[in-house]
């Protein structure tokens, strides 16, 4: 008998062959069944990896493996998103640069994914703060720039105080920063946005091509928000100003009894009269500190105030009042609605508050109702001057028409999606290319000049928790020469957001040791990804803005495909307490005390063992004992004595059997089912003392994917000479597979009486006379007169008797 399972032996010497003969790298000029496998990259924002980290990473390796040993070529590598408020932060309050920070976070959690045994192809590794990396960052918002997919206004954003910066709405959680929960409040600032609006409709037509889950393609769906109305113009009394509405019921015109603008709206300040500035002002300010979502919430009672000014109605040339209101958003439609109480349950309430007029506009049957309710479906137009009784659908299409025929409007197709705002005031991130010139104005950094190298000389203590960049106390940095006029200038003080760097790394990867541009277009035969896996908390961030990427560099002429990722997979959340694990909370635990007691395989197994993998669960170590104890069974048996005889046909039934099963669920990453199955062969074979070689090399082949360390071992303790890994996954057989027997449930007036283990090819009569001769069915069966014999087939057999 051999030696006993020593994990830290056998994990220690694969981990080092495997870097020293570079196994895992990849041929990236062999495109002949590639797949392209990606995890996305972790942050290395505090010192360690957790569980959490180790649940994506193990288990999407062993469909990695899986895939290889399917005859795929596998490009799996790995980086570090290592830009961002996170690690700024750990560094400030550990008291060190975050270059620096960064650099040793990096270097532990390298090592603690190397420990995972995965096959990463490290020669491709992508870091987002080295300026290798965001030198190609910042091509990528010149290219945007020149083309004008990038672009820079004065908005009111969303601003957190505690992080000091500006947040992108995928950022605002329930009117709090998803970083540290702190209430964000609006602020007015000039800020650099890209133009994802541009592809709001393709983004929305092209989900329903992809393999993602349901869930996220109806979460970017719901985000996109795509509402079809028209744009509607109202003249001002006594102003030459005019109000456009986007309203989604242009066929309820005729009963707009008011005007809402959003307290934002610019031209509140210019058409609200003397007598009511001074509690429209206090109005606009008291709505700053609140939230798009409190705003707008169904729940909260309505507010607003009136500005003294009255729009005309371009159909009835009636006045009506002018007030703003919060539940009004200026970053919806054109800020301003046209109020129809009668078909809008918010103006229904806002009416009703203030006494405004309700007219009815449309009904069920073509009938008046009177003015106590509020109807918002489609129906039959009612007081709608030469548009009543006629079906306010078509009155719908009749009124568009009409507006663009006097010119005051037409049909439109409006988004909730706002365009991708990127500046950041904070300094670790990618500086925006861009110099400010008194006399050129804005002028991008020529591509030659790049990268903009971020200061090292910054001082955190004197900038953070301000309403300034950092970088902005930098006069090395801010001050430099115009590139066209060659004058004194100064740099953008902002970054940028940190889901630039995320929105094309998965480009980098296949290019990544490219020097002279971002990626090379033969290397790009590798994109796009295969299969991506990663949480499903990004779906209206990262993989709506990866999408955008793609779309654009491929109009741009960079790429030539539509989507990034073909096929997504959501792993679930690992908890902690019924909490989810992040460093943030506190909570993490951390992977490396497991691995040094029980080894990786050990570990990473239990991490697929605990349940489905797209829903996680809560952490607890219970189990990992149980899972120990079956690689040493399986140790036990990859070393018991070869038997020169043939395996029995049961032997042989159960091999393909668990082929066919754990081949099944590892192609779907049901990696729960394919151990449970691998248990139940190791069951089976628990009480043999001796195993044909072709049963053993059998398994092995199956285990490898999950156990890779072990399984590699064993692999060359049976003989073999290369890697288990270049070997062919096995395949079964069919015929073999089948179930050679069946058990049959015996049953007497619906109740159980026995069971029986039978022939699958047992004729009806066959089966009958030997069920009869159950004792316990026998019992139940004597003196009574079978009425019925109920039979399912291959089932279950129920005597009707009485």
């Amino acid at each position: 008998m051999t030696k006993e399972y020593n994990f830290h032996e056998i994990e220690n010497k694969w981990q080092k062959k495997w870097e020293q003969d570079k196994t895992h790298q990849t041929n990236l000029s062999e495109i002949d069944k590639k797949h392209y496998c990606l995890t996305m990259f972790s942050y290395p924002s505090g010192d360690k990896l957790h569980i959490g980290h180790w649940y994506n990473y193990g288990p999407v390796d062993t469909y990695a493996r899986f895939m290889k040993m399917k005859g795929c070529n596998v490009f799996q590598p790995q980086g570090f998103d290592a830009f961002g408020l996170p690690a700024e932060n750990y560094a400030i309050k550990n008291g060190i640069h975050p270059a620096i920070s960064t650099e040793q976070n990096i270097k532990k959690m390298k090592s603690q994914l190397c420990r995972i045994g995965a096959m990463y192809d490290w020669s491709n590794e992508i870091n987002t703060s080295s300026p290798e990396y965001y030198k190609w960052t910042q091509w990528l918002f010149l290219q945007l720039y020149k083309n004008g997919l990038a672009y820079q206004k004065n908005a009111p954003v969303n601003w957190c105080p505690s992080c000091s910066t500006v947040l992108a709405n995928e950022q605002v959680k329930d009117g709090h920063c998803d970083r540290c929960n702190t209430e964000v409040t609006k602020k007015d600032l000039t800020q650099w946005f890209f133009k994802i609006t541009d592809y709001a409709e393709e983004l929305l037509d092209k989900l329903d091509t992809l393999d993602w889950p349901k869930k996220t393609k109806h979460m970017q769906k719901n985000w996109i928000g795509k509402s079809s109305g028209a744009n509607i113009e109202f003249e001002i009394d006594n102003h030459d100003d005019k109000i456009t509405v986007f309203t989604t019921r242009p066929d309820t015109i005729f009963g707009a009894t008011y005007m809402v603008l959003a307290p934002e709206h610019e031209l509140v300040g210019k058409i609200t009269t003397t007598d009511n500035i001074a509690i429209v002002s206090k109005y606009v300010e008291r709505t700053k500190t609140q939230s798009e979502i409190d705003r707008t919430s169904t729940d909260r009672e309505k507010t607003g105030v009136f500005t003294g000014a009255y729009a005309i109605t371009p159909f009835t040339h009636s006045k009506i009042p002018i007030w703003i209101g919060d539940y009004v958003l200026s970053t919806y439609g054109s800020g301003a609605i046209m109020a129809v109480p009668s078909g809008d349950e918010r103006d229904f309430e806002f009416a009703k508050k203030f006494k405004l007029p309700i007219i009815e506009v449309v009904s069920e049957d073509g009938e008046e109702h009177g003015t106590d309710y509020c109807y918002p479906d489609y129906g039959v137009s009612v007081n709608s001057d030469k548009f009543t009784g006629i079906k306010s659908e078509e009155v719908f299409s009749l009124i568009c028409n009409e507006l663009e025929e006097r010119g005051i409007g037409q049909a439109k197709e409006q988004y909730r999606l706002h365009d991708w705002l990127i500046s950041r005031q904070r300094y670790w991130g990618a500086p925006i290319p861009v110099i400010y010139c008194d006399d050129c104005g804005d002028v991008p950094v020529p591509e030659n000049q790049l990268p903009v190298n971020l200061p090292q000389n910054i001082e955190f203590s004197s900038t953070y928790g301000k309403d300034i960049s950092p970088l902005a106390t930098v006069s090395e940095f801010v001050n430099t020469t115009c590139p066209t006029c060659d004058k004194p200038a100064k740099r953008d003080t902002d970054t940028m957001d940190t889901f630039v760097c995320s929105s094309w790394y998965y480009l980098r990867y296949p290019n990544a040791k490219i020097e002279t541009t971002p990626f090379d277009k033969t290397k790009l035969d590798w994109l796009p990804v295969d299969t991506y896996v990663g949480g499903a908390e990004h779906a209206t961030m990262h993989l709506l803005y990866a999408r955008f990427i793609t779309k654009a560099l491929r109009d741009l002429g960079f790429v030539n495909f539509d989507e990034p990722f073909t096929k997504l997979y959501h792993q679930g959340t690992i908890t902690k307490d019924g909490a989810k694990m992040s460093k943030s909370k506190g909570n993490t635990v951390s992977p490396d005390e497991f691995v040094e007691k029980y080894g990786s395989d050990t570990f990473r197994a239990y991490l697929m063992f605990m349940g489905p993998f797209d829903e996680g669960g809560d952490w607890n170590d219970k189990g990992i004992t149980g899972i120990y104890r079956f690689l040493n069974k399986v140790w036990k048996f990859c070393h018991l004595p070869i038997s020169n005889e043939k395996p029995s046909d049961k032997d042989l039934q159960i091999m393909h059997k668990t082929i066919q099963s754990v081949s099944n669920d590892l192609s779907q990453m049901k990696f729960n089912t394919a151990l449970s199955r691998l248990m139940e062969f190791i069951n089976y074979y628990n009480s043999h003392s001796n195993v044909s070689l072709e049963l053993q090399l059998t398994f092995i082949k199956l285990l490898a994917p999950i156990a890779p360390h072990i399984s590699e071992q064993m692999w060359k303790d049976s003989g073999k000479r290369n890697s288990v890994f270049v070997s062919q996954y096995p395949k079964y057989d069919p015929e073999l597979a089948k179930e050679n027997t069946i058990n049959i449930v015996v049953q007497v007036n619906g109740k159980l009486r026995g069971n029986i283990e039978v022939d699958t090819a047992i004729t009806k009569d066959e089966l009958l006379s030997k069920v009869k001769e159950i004792e316990n069915v026998k019992k139940y069966l004597n003196d009574k007169q079978i009425i019925k014999e109920i039979i399912v087939p291959q089932r279950l057999i129920n005597f009707v008797v009485k």
